[in-house]
């Protein structure tokens, strides 16, 4: 801790403009009774930061003066609460772990840490949580073992979400029962990728578990590493059949994937990426009332699909996404992880320190991979875990690394992160 008289100095990345990051270390007022001061150990990097840095104030949640009053980002963040202001002292204490919920919604405002908040963002190494967050019940208490399962707790809520968005029909009335078909189709389109792997997780581990689960994806490397990683012996295990399949490898996809469900079709589809084609494929894969999950965000606004309407009306198909997941959804996924019931460390594809932040996320897009996590205390590169063997060549640091994610079937791990925590140079 650095503390300057009566202030905290932090160092925090800060939008000013459009493009305009900056690292910046500054001093926190103190905090008021209603109040926290916080730690933060871990954030990773999320789309919707790239977003918020590349649109600057034209941005939705991101204020218009950010130019004289920057805003620090990261929405995707854990860490440990040092100071707690009196209002708030019968509920939280200095040294448990948290983890935030951005969308607050409080009094209907957009406002979000990451996006509108002077002195709250994942990308910082000191905060001042504001009132709102505990108000709405956004600052949740997280006893996991390691801080960037917290940072993965929003992403993976809203893959929790996205399974309870999902609506079916009931025969004669106008009631919808919400959730997936119990023991019914799945198929994940798309579903390879880091969060179509917390997909797979979930439907394998959920209370509310599909009899079948196929996956489909272009590549088979991809698909091959997802099924190291989520097995379907792993599946069997807990009642469901799943199957990877490449599609590019049939010349009739739909008659293959059609078979594998006895020509009944799918309940629940979810399309993982916003490509034209997949969801189309998507639509002509619904069975009777079958409900179509459009997951993955378009960057274009005019992004659009055809879709079968004669079904619509005929055979009950329907449509429905959701943009994040809510408390709830985050509560359930902090609790499944400190059950051990869902691993997302799969997401996690690259690691680096606060001061890979701006370069990382103005060129998020281009970077391959998945999750890109961030260890706010530490100055280090960002660098692909497949790269640890190479760099480990003549740095004894990133070859320790890499024995240590080896170990691990080649996953981020707590192990790693302490490792990193201990080791790594400070910012």
């Amino acid at each position: 801790m650095d503390k300057h008289g009566d202030f905290m100095k932090t160092k925090a990345v800060r939008i000013y403009g459009e493009n305009d990051l900056r690292l910046e270390e500054f001093e926190l007022p103190q905090i008021r009774d209603d109040e926290i001061l916080a730690h933060v150990i871990s954030d990773s990097i999320c789309m919707s930061s790239y977003k918020a840095a590349i649109q600057g104030p034209n941005h939705k949640r991101v204020p218009n003066d950010v130019a004289e009053k920057p805003v620090i980002i990261g929405h995707e963040f854990c860490g440990e609460i040092v100071e707690v202001g009196a209002k708030w002292a019968h509920k939280y204490r200095a040294g448990d772990r948290f983890a935030i919920q951005p969308a607050m919604n409080y009094k209907g405002s957009l406002d979000a840490p990451g996006y509108s908040y002077q002195y709250i963002g994942g990308d910082a190494t000191y905060i001042i949580i504001p009132n709102e967050a505990m108000e709405t019940n956004c600052l949740l208490s997280y006893n996991g073992d390691a801080f960037f399962y917290g940072s993965l707790a929003e992403p993976m809520s809203c893959i929790v979400g996205g399974y309870h968005a999902n609506y079916h029909t009931t025969a004669g009335k106008y009631d919808h029962e919400m959730g997936i078909t119990e023991g019914g189709n799945m198929a994940i389109l798309a579903g390879a990728g880091p969060m179509g792997l917390g997909a797979i997780d979930y439907a394998i581990h959920c209370d509310r578990k599909p009899g079948l689960v196929v996956v489909t994806d272009l590549d088979n490397a991809r698909l091959a590493r997802a099924a190291e990683i989520l097995s379907p012996a792993e599946a069997a295990k807990n009642g469901i059949k799943l199957i990877y399949v490449n599609t590019s490898e049939y010349d009739d996809p739909d008659a293959y994937l059609m078979s594998l469900t006895d020509g009944k079709g799918y309940n629940d589809v979810f399309v993982y990426a916003p490509v034209k084609p997949v969801v189309e494929m998507g639509d002509r894969l619904l069975a009777r009332d079958g409900c179509l999950n459009f997951f993955a965000g378009p960057t274009n606004p005019a992004f659009s699909a055809n879709f079968n309407f004669y079904n619509v009306h005929y055979a009950s198909t329907h449509i429905v996404g959701t943009s994040g997941g809510n408390t709830a959804d985050m509560i359930e996924a902090i609790s499944m992880m400190e059950q051990g019931l869902l691993n997302p460390a799969a997401m996690i594809t690259h690691v680096g320190g606060l001061n890979s932040v701006i370069e990382t996320t103005l060129n998020l897009p281009k970077i391959p991979g998945g999750k890109k996590l961030v260890y706010t205390n530490k100055d280090m590169p960002m660098v692909a875990l497949a790269d640890f063997a190479e760099l480990g060549k003549t740095d004894k640091f990133y070859g320790d690394l890499d024995a240590i994610v080896k170990a691990h079937n080649g996953l981020w791990c707590r192990e790693a992160e302490e490792y990193v925590l201990a080791n790594a140079k400070n910012i």
